[in-house]
């Protein structure tokens, strides 16, 4: 370094709270070619201060997935005041894309490794005729469901489980088919008739609530299901969603979850439920790591 040289201004750890409509974006993940929320974040922020720091998200939520909450964390040197950053990328972002809150945090703050638990919410429309200015935030269910075979079925994952069954499968393998969050071999699952096996990383997730809530709107009858704990596999809500409807129209049986849990294969569970009407609502994090 040269006498006239000046020092680099140091790092300053920003934490986001933003809001999407993710129907129009290939998920929150960066993908060459694809608009993705992490990169139209990184591109916005490029704009305004000349850096391209890759924003970490709370979580990958896929394609098609909503988020009233998401988290993102990134540094820069700008020296920039929050609500400056907040009302600029607010201007230059889509308007799919909000920023709700803006604020530095301590350097050791990560959207994703300091969460301590995470909260979605899944929404289910109940008439038969779905208004279209609804139908890309729900998933339309007209068919009878016997509400408190759902209630029934909800409660019995509460606790700590594996949930090995309720997580995405790639017959490809090259993606993390169990936890967005997780790193693992990317070798092929070992089968034995239905049973998958876990690579590197164990499936045990703790559930603290897990609900269903009848709502009456302007648009029609809802069934949200909320779903609150310390973490999530690939593709969890959406399977435990699509099994319980299963069990809400009679296909399966209440008592059948215990067995599906104890199986470790997602062949025993039921269908997916489609993205749409799946959203991150909120994450949370201890008083020390924001």
């Amino acid at each position: 370094m040269t006498e006239d040289a000046q020092p680099a201004p140091p790092l300053q750890t920003w934490k986001l709270t933003l809001a999407y409509d993710g129907t129009e974006f290939r998920g929150w993940q960066v993908q060459p070619g694809e608009r993705t929320i992490q990169g139209e974040l990184q591109a916005a922020l490029g704009r305004i201060t000349g850096e391209s720091p890759l924003p970490q998200g709370s979580g990958r939520t896929d394609a098609g997935v909503h988020a009233l909450g998401q988290v993102a964390s990134f540094a820069l040197a700008a020296p920039i005041p929050a609500e400056n950053l907040q009302r600029a990328l607010n201007r230059t972002l889509p308007p799919a894309i909000r920023i709700l809150e803006t604020r530095t945090a301590r350097s050791a703050f990560h959207a994703r490794h300091s969460a301590v638990a995470k909260t979605y919410e899944y929404r289910v429309f109940r008439e038969a005729i779905c208004p279209p200015f609804l139908a890309r935030y729900v998933y339309a269910c007209p068919w009878p469901m016997d509400v408190e075979a759902l209630q029934r079925s909800a409660r019995l994952f509460e606790g700590e489980h594996d949930f090995l069954s309720f997580a995405a499968t790639d017959p490809e393998l090259t993606r993390q088919s169990l936890d967005p969050d997780v790193v693992l071999d990317q070798r092929p699952i070992p089968r034995e008739g239905f049973l998958i096996k876990p690579l590197t990383a164990p499936a045990v997730r703790r559930i603290y609530s897990s609900t269903w809530e009848e709502l009456t709107t302007e648009a029609g009858n809802l069934l949200v299901y909320r779903v609150r704990g310390s973490g999530f596999l690939h593709h969890m809500v959406r399977n435990l969603v699509g099994t319980m409807l299963d069990v809400g129209r009679r296909r399966l049986h209440s008592d059948q979850i215990t067995g599906i849990l104890a199986a470790r294969s997602r062949a025993a569970a039921g269908p997916t439920a489609p993205a749409r009407g799946l959203f991150l609502h909120s994450v949370e994090y201890d008083d020390t790591s924001g």
